[in-house]
């Protein structure tokens, strides 16, 4: 819905009120700030923008120095990606600077399409930016609800379905959760982007402003996430080499892995009843006080290694639950830790 009435205001308002030669670029350019920048798109649009205006600038003046033809085309839209390059630009900012230049060059005997293009890239960003935040805004906390819940489930899901494979000393169980946990990295990232996109929108939307404060929880948390996610993968590798090495498991060893993945679904819920998260606190500690009895019973090689794995994870989690740092990592007991 925000495309297709991005699209449609952007090229009323280039073709009707403005009378731009090209009015199709201001919706195309409309369309790809909606679908291809979630989380950025003041960003995306000042690049787009950016690049159009590098775009129209190199190619008129080389086109006027060097002429046209396949050869000097081809240089005119090398030298313009290049100062886009120079000047930082993102992708976006070099793929607009170059097919600028590059249909400069197509239309040079034509009229001149530096202007209109320049217009179009301006006003197609514009409208999705105020489609997006203004007419039509995303409901940030429905937004987060839809993208975290499924993550936080998977990472507890497996980590409850490894915790029983360690109990159990079943191998394939254990290398089954592995195999799931690594591929589910695509939706840890889809979360951390939505969460940036619902607060783009809690920030620029006054109609969704008063989420604001709930959606900087979840962005605080969400810069843990990659942390949680890598240190969950190296427990789900270390709970493999404990069962293939037939090393002693504790009964508080499965536990801790269990309630690690029960604290992370916590944390979920805990933010969405805008609750102080003390439930999910309260069982990740109860996570590290069992693998501390584990490790008072005795592990070797590999089960030391899944502990300190989840000590890592706990401290990350806490961090996200809003503890300092030092607070967290000395609950955790990773204090004296290397």
């Amino acid at each position: 819905m925000q495309a297709g009435l991005a699209a449609g205001l952007a090229w009323l308002i280039a073709d009707n009120v403005l009378g731009n030669e090209q009015p199709l670029f201001a919706p195309a350019v409309a369309i790809g700030v909606i679908a291809g920048a979630i989380g950025n798109r003041v960003r995306r649009t000042g690049e787009l923008v950016a690049g159009v205006v590098v775009g129209a600038f190199v190619g008129h003046w080389l086109i006027r120095l060097i002429g046209v033809g396949p050869a000097r085309t081809g240089l005119v839209v090398a030298f313009a990606i290049s100062v886009a390059v120079l000047f930082r630009g993102g992708g976006a900012a070099m793929a607009q600077a170059g097919s600028t230049a590059l249909l400069l060059g197509l239309a040079a005997e034509g009229p001149d399409l530096a202007v209109p293009r320049t217009e179009g890239a301006l006003v197609g960003g514009v409208v999705a930016i105020a489609v997006a935040v203004l007419i039509l805004p995303l409901n940030p906390l429905r937004v987060v609800r839809r993208a975290g819940g499924p993550a936080t489930d998977l990472f507890a899901r497996e980590l409850t379905a490894a915790g029983q494979a360690l109990a159990r000393r079943d191998l394939k169980q254990a290398e089954d959760a592995f195999h799931r946990f690594t591929t589910s990295k695509p939706e840890e990232h889809k979360a951390r982007e939505m969460v940036a996109a619902a607060r783009e929108v809690a920030i620029l939307s006054p109609w969704r402003r008063r989420r604001l404060g709930m959606i900087r929880r979840y962005q605080h948390a969400a810069e843990h996430l990659d942390n949680i996610y890598t240190s969950g993968h190296e427990m789900m590798k270390w709970t493999v080499a404990t069962i293939r090495n037939t090393e002693p498991v504790p009964a508080g060893l499965p536990a801790s892995i269990e309630h690690l993945g029960q604290a992370f679904r916590l944390l979920h819920r805990d933010f969405l009843a805008g609750q102080e998260p003390e439930p999910t606190r309260a069982r990740a500690l109860q996570a590290i006080k069992e693998a501390n009895e584990a490790c008072t019973e005795g592990l070797e090689l590999s089960g030391n290694a899944l502990v300190t794995q989840l000590r890592a994870a706990v401290s990350e989690l806490l961090q996200a639950s809003g503890l300092p740092e030092d607070q967290a990592n000395e609950q955790a007991g990773l204090t004296h830790r290397v």
